[in-house]
């Protein structure tokens, strides 16, 4: 990205993929890189038995869900103390990855409903993959990158809703960031 033109990034959302967290920070050092949340709880929920899945989703809600990092810090402790014997291996994994887990608390409610997922950029890659899956073999690169630019124009006139609350969350991060995140 840096070779393409991308001078800072002030917040990346990651899936678990392991070591793209450090490669975004060996490269952008003051990048916040927060882990999906999405991700780590459909990981989670595999490892749970199915007659307990929807009470605990209810119980990790109040983890993820808290107001503070130092809340959602007591709701897992509670959580280990409810759930741990019988799944320590999804508390574990929860306690392990905390730090990258919890790197939204320090924005705001509207910042976090942007950022804890990447569920928008899977969605995206969704629709793209659609359209290439169904086509065995390209003559040349250049017939993918069409194909995907005209995959791209049909999906961007579905994006017609703006971000809720755009106005307040710029001003948000131009706060937060300063002279890194400029308002027009």
């Amino acid at each position: 990205m840096q070779n393409r033109g991308v001078h800072d990034i002030l917040i990346a959302c990651v899936d678990g993929l392991k070591g793209f967290p450090d490669a975004i920070q060996s490269v952008f050092p003051n990048t916040t890189v927060q882990l999906c949340i999405i991700h780590q709880i459909r990981s989670s929920i595999k490892y749970v038995g199915s007659k307990h899945q929807k009470e605990f989703l209810k119980d990790l809600k109040r983890v993820y869900g808290a107001v503070s990092k130092e809340a959602a810090e007591t709701e897992l402790f509670n959580l280990n103390g409810k759930w741990g014997e019988k799944y320590p291996i999804v508390i574990k994994s929860w306690q392990d990855n905390w730090e990258k887990l919890t790197e939204y608390f320090q924005f705001t409610s509207d910042i976090r409903r942007m950022i804890y997922t990447t569920n928008t950029v899977e969605g995206y890659h969704r629709q793209i993959r659609k359209v290439t899956k169904n086509k065995g073999v390209f003559p040349n690169d250049t017939a993918l990158e069409k194909l995907v630019y005209l995959a791209y124009r049909n999906i961007r006139k579905k994006w017609t809703m703006p971000l809720a609350n755009w106005g307040a969350i710029a001003q948000q991060l131009a706060i937060k960031f300063g002279d890194r995140f400029k308002l027009l």
